[in-house]
């Protein structure tokens, strides 16, 4: 996960921002602080799981995503749609009216993301067979979920299943597909993902600066959502030219407990949020979860259909998506399995909660910590701009908060202050008096 840039798709409008703590008590990595009334985002911290963009009132954190108006240097477009795009829609009979009406939006095709799920899951039961795998063993699908390991449970990277997620081999796949259709050169051929998360859209950036994404550009399911809503309900059974060719298990990726069910393994463990992630993580990090063979974590409430970029409520999508479905036989048509899935960049550990890289200056850092604390009234109220007291301690000794930015110990040192202003007063009366 590259530590050498610092894209992200989760941005932040200050001119909108109120710097009302919601995001900054909420971040699951304490990647935000409030200064001068304005939230701030460290960027080295932030995993793009969207949670600020949810919890925000006043819309000021967005999520950056390519446009819809895609250069004409591209000969063919392809529209690469997630499972969780099809739970959006209530009008929807099936989901082959979906994909039609996607591609009247303008798209020269479209490929289903659950066709790369189907191949990712019969290579998961491959290696979780063959013994190679360390256990509990860890999805990689969440890219969110993959980098909250990478600066939080380094001794879980090892955990990762080494493969890519569906959408990475679904591009390939379509891109493949559509090369042998048209006779065009790859290069000329338009991969468009319609994602349900920001932190697709850092994947795909970050791998594209080193050549190794087939997703050319990530567009926001919302903005897809509302240009084809009101069209996909006057389709009639004649607009629909083409049908799912994916099955059901693949389909329900798409939910939480849907790719632990493909892997076909009973000690399983499905967990969605990314508070709830972040626990499991913990149980796994001290050693009680050895029972357990395969974890499949989704930052998303209720999965990928609870995406910050989604359009519909998670419970809603989900039990749509269940209807679609139930018509669909479990497994869709062979796909390629010449596609290259290992993961092909190496998932590093960014040591980014650090205090220092020298040992005897971060102990030291943590001593100036643990006493400044001691000091402080224990309420994480935020007042201070950061998260916490501990991490307003850690701001403080850094050098990047002032003690006095703590509302509580600067109520104390004018009370003190006070005090002594009246001591010398009365002091100086008496002199005066004597």
């Amino acid at each position: 996960m590259g530590e050498k840039k610092e894209w992200h798709s989760v941005t932040l409008d200050q001119d909108i921002c109120k710097g009302c703590t919601n995001c900054l008590k909420n971040c699951p990595t304490q990647a935000i602080r409030i200064q001068n009334s304005k939230a701030k985002i460290l960027k080295e911290r932030c995993i793009d799981c969207g949670v600020c963009i949810r919890v925000c009132p006043y819309h000021a954190k967005k999520a950056v995503t390519d446009s819809l108006d895609i250069p004409d240097t591209y000969k063919y477009k392809v529209a690469l749609i997630a499972p969780a795009f099809y739970g959006q829609f209530s009008r929807a009979e099936n989901i082959g009216m979906i994909l039609s009406a996607v591609r009247k939006m303008g798209f020269d095709d479209v490929f289903e993301v659950a066709r790369g799920a189907q191949a990712i899951s019969e290579r998961t039961r491959e290696l979780l067979e063959s013994g190679e795998l360390l256990k509990p063993t860890i999805s990689s699908a969440c890219p969110a979920v993959v980098k909250l390991i990478t600066i939080r449970f380094p001794n879980l990277i090892s955990h990762i299943i080494p493969l890519k997620a569906p959408m990475e081999i679904a591009a390939a796949m379509a891109r493949r597909e559509a090369v042998k259709k048209t006779g065009l050169k790859p290069e000329e051929i338009a991969i468009i993902f319609v994602s349900p998360c920001a932190a697709k859209a850092t994947e795909v950036r970050l791998a594209k600066t080193d050549g190794k994404s087939d997703v050319d550009f990530v567009v926001s399911m919302k903005e897809v959502y509302l240009k084809m809503a009101q069209q996909i309900g006057k389709m009639t059974e004649e607009d629909i030219d083409r049908g799912s060719v994916s099955g059901k298990e693949s389909i329900l990726w798409a939910v939480s407990g849907g790719e632990a069910n493909a892997t076909h393994t009973e000690r399983n463990i499905s967990v969605d949020g990314i508070d709830n992630v972040i626990r499991v993580l913990e149980d796994m990090d001290d050693e009680k979860l050895k029972d357990i063979d395969y974890i499949e974590a989704l930052a998303c409430p209720g999965g990928c259909v609870g995406g910050p970029l989604t359009a519909e409520n998670n419970f809603v999508a989900r039990s749509r998506l269940s209807a679609l479905v139930k018509s669909i036989a479990d497994v869709g048509e062979s796909v390629d399995s010449d596609i290259g899935a290992a993961w092909d960049r190496p998932i590093v550990y960014r040591p980014v909660m650090k205090l220092n890289t020298d040992m005897k200056r971060a102990m030291e850092m943590i001593m100036k910590i643990d006493e400044f604390c001691e000091n402080l009234p224990g309420l994480d109220c935020g007042s201070c701009g950061s998260p916490s007291c501990r991490c307003f301690a850690e701001d403080v000794v850094k050098g990047y908060a002032n003690p006095d930015d703590c509302v509580f110990r600067l109520k104390e040192r004018m009370l003190d202050f006070k005090e002594k202003y009246e001591k010398l007063m009365e002091e100086r009366s008496e002199q005066d008096e004597g």
